[in-house]
């Protein structure tokens, strides 16, 4: 049987407070993810349907023009600047910068803020774009 050790044991979650740079890093992640399992899909759909003839391409505008179709896009439309807003932030932190705890909490919210906004402002163009205005 083997002897206890005296060496401490690995931190586990409940030792972390939550913040948003957490979220944020879980967030990177999990849109990626999202991005390549359901963004590629949706990409290659449009693209077949492209050069499948008009027939095809009906049928996928039918799709994304309704409302689980919006869904999707809007949600890859925020993954997509989740994703690249958080990439950013990783690119300066790889650089040796932001790693102060107030720096670091301002970038993880300017990130979250930013997907939001630049994504709403994308679909009330494209809104916009849609009803005429």
């Amino acid at each position: 049987m083997a002897k206890p050790s005296n060496r401490p044991l690995s931190p586990h979650l409940q030792v972390y407070k939550w913040g948003p740079h957490m979220i944020v890093s879980i967030l990177h992640r999990a849109m990626g993810d999202g991005l390549a399992l359901v963004g590629a899909p949706v990409l290659v759909w449009w693209l077949f349907s492209l050069s499948a003839g008009a027939e095809a391409y009906a049928l996928f505008t039918k799709c994304m023009t309704s409302i689980p179709g919006y869904i999707v896009l809007i949600g890859l439309t925020y993954a997509l600047f989740q994703h690249m807003g958080s990439g950013l932030r990783h690119f300066v932190m790889d650089m040796g910068a932001g790693y102060e705890l107030n720096t670091n909490r301002t970038w993880s919210i300017m990130v979250t803020v930013f997907a939001i906004v630049v994504t709403a402002a994308v679909w009330l163009f494209v809104f916009a774009k849609k009803i005429g205005m």
